[in-house]
């Protein structure tokens, strides 16, 4: 048995199947390497906080967690143990780009999703995640935040794939981390905001090492940690560019991947 002492699982493509679930499998392995081998668990994603926490909840496991791909780390007990903010200039650029292609906007700031109007894709993204977002004049929102010096910790742009792919290419010269996460959706981060920054913190709280994290994903914002721990395990669902940066793939997220790794590397 390999001696890890952390285990960071992406969440949507990896812990949860396409219908958005955690299969039996999944959750027995897991419960086994948290609660009977007591290996903190950490649940690293690209969700806001209450995304995150119900999930925890499900799986018995009371650790940190990782939102917005390392925009904001809470602690068990929901306080802040890290935080970065998009700079509200950047976000005025971005709205006015998201304005002339007709893409959709939303904000997330703390445990809080802001939207304009409750449209096709915010309804898509609130029957996926269970949460309700707040519906916000944006100018006015933009100008409390400048007003304060503050910023969101996450945008998602969604729309129609071409659109996400005219929107990438029009905000390459501004310093943020930004990807898509699926071709209808294009998630922009802080710029100092990555999985493995994030990681750095927590193993630095738990003292370990990095040779002692597994960590499990599926997309492209997952390739900082799965080549920053000691073993990157990709899913077998993931693009084949991700796939190239794991140590190892496992079976896909509809096939038990994370129950198999972790038996494979974590259990046996």
């Amino acid at each position: 048995m390999n001696n890890f002492k952390m285990i960071c699982l992406d969440i949507d493509g990896t812990l949860l199947n396409s219908k958005h679930e955690i299969s039996k499998e999944v959750k027995e392995a897991i419960n086994v390497a948290a609660n009977e081998r007591k290996i903190p668990v950490i649940l690293v994603s690209a969700r806001m906080p209450k995304g995150i926490t119900f999930l925890q909840k499900e799986l018995e496991i009371e650790q940190p967690i990782i939102c917005y791909s390392g925009a904001l780390i809470l602690d068990k007990d929901n306080k802040t143990l890290a935080k970065e903010n998009i700079d509200v200039f950047n976000l005025e650029e971005i709205y006015k780009l998201a304005c002339e292609f007709n893409i959709h906007l939303s904000l997330y700031k703390d445990d809080e999703w802001y939207i304009e109007e409750m449209d096709y894709w915010a309804k898509q993204e609130s029957d996926i995640t269970n949460i309700i977002p707040k519906i916000e004049n944006f100018k006015e929102l933009i100008g409390k935040w400048k007003s304060e010096s503050t910023g969101p910790n996450k945008i998602l742009c969604m729309a129609d794939a071409d659109k996400i792919t005219l929107l990438k290419e029009s905000t390459k010269a501004i310093d943020l981390n930004i990807y898509p996460s699926k071709p209808t959706y294009l998630e922009i981060m802080p710029a100092k905001a990555s999985k493995t920054s994030a990681i750095n913190i927590l193993q630095k709280k738990f003292n370990v090492d990095k040779s002692e994290i597994i960590a499990m994903g599926d997309n492209y914002n997952d390739i900082d940690m799965l080549e920053y721990a000691g073993l990157g395990i990709a899913m077998g669902n993931a693009p084949e560019d991700v796939k190239k940066h794991g140590d190892d793939v496992t079976l896909t997220n509809d096939e038990d991947g994370v129950a198999l790794a972790l038996k494979k590397y974590v259990i046996s």
